[in-house]
């Protein structure tokens, strides 16, 4: 199978070894059996209340290089201008002050951060997973972890038109070809929750651009520059985009699972083969490099892990 569906609970051998060849490939594959569906049906009502508000509303909560966390709608991939508009928000820290901003709405918090924890929860037992399908003993190695308190969760919302005024469109970069033009994610992996209108796609390293199509009661899932770079690239970080909405929006909605805030990335030995083919850096240093360019265009692409491979 091009994109596998493995059963988070119960994984076969079969299953594992379709999910080591897509992670080899093209670093994307779908969970079944994941038991959090009531927690993903109120993250879906709340999404679309959250969207279909007017333009006022979800502009009084727009991020800002200042504030990171809200509504924003002229974010920058590969330098150009995707065609979506965001939400963003992490999980509260317990005594501390939640910089999250939040629409008036208490129903659409507490959707959200129910839908954080459950989904934190799941992308743990998944990075397991992804350990079992790569490494035949776990307790030989000393496996690297995630951290929820790192972790984001970003509603998407891809509309047909261009959500800005001629004006704001004429202070922005010009629109590219792609609703989100095609990318990595920097993290460990990332969960997905999608729509079933389609429009996903991976880059094959065999077959070029493939779909990755929506399947009731999954949830996508793909490897991101973290795990690429603690395999020493036995696992590929998922390239992706989102090919242009023509007569139906959509939605998705992806939890960014991410290291440690102090985490230091390298090949880790037990998972990688071979000489380090990355230098260790640092995961907040790197994590801000790819966060700053969202804003503007810097002259450059963002930040990749090719500047940190071994010459």
């Amino acid at each position: 199978m091009k994109v596998p569906t493995i059963d988070l609970q119960k994984p076969d051998s079969g299953q594992l070894k379709n999910l080591d060849a897509a992670c080899r490939d093209h670093g994307f594959f779908l969970i079944k059996n994941h038991g959090i569906r009531d927690a993903i049906s109120e993250m879906w009502d709340a999404s679309n209340w959250f969207f279909n508000q007017t333009r006022g509303d979800k502009l009084s909560i727009i991020r800002t290089e200042e504030k990171p966390l809200g509504f924003y709608d002229r974010e920058l991939t590969k330098r150009m201008r995707d065609l979506k508009e965001v939400f963003d928000f992490i999980e509260p820290r317990p005594g501390k002050e939640d910089i999250n901003q939040w629409p008036e709405d208490k129903g659409f918090k507490e959707a959200m951060e129910s839908f954080f924890q459950a989904a934190s929860k799941i992308a743990e037992k998944t990075l397991e997973l992804v350990f079992k399908a790569l490494v035949t003993d776990l307790n030989s190695i000393n496996a690297p972890i995630g951290d929820a308190h790192t972790s984001t969760v970003r509603l998407n919302y891809y509309p047909v038109g261009d959500p800005l005024s001629t004006k704001e469109q004429d202070e922005v970069n010009k629109l590219g070809d792609m609703a989100l033009h095609h990318h990595t994610d920097p993290n460990i992996l990332t969960l997905l929750l999608q729509d079933m209108t389609g429009g996903l796609q991976t880059k094959s390293s065999e077959e070029g651009w493939i779909d990755v199509p929506p399947e009731e009661d999954t949830i996508v899932v793909n490897l991101g520059d973290t795990m690429q770079v603690w395999t020493n690239d036995q696992y590929v970080a998922a390239m992706h985009r989102v090919v242009p909405r023509t007569t139906t929006d959509r939605y998705s909605t992806p939890y960014f699972y991410n290291p440690l805030r102090e985490a230091i990335l390298e090949p880790i030995s037990g998972l990688s083969e071979g000489e380090p083919k990355y230098r260790p850096f640092a995961w907040k240093d790197y994590i801000r490099a790819r966060v700053e360019d969202n804003y503007a265009d810097l002259g450059e692409d963002d930040i990749q892990i090719e500047r940190f491979r071994v010459a």
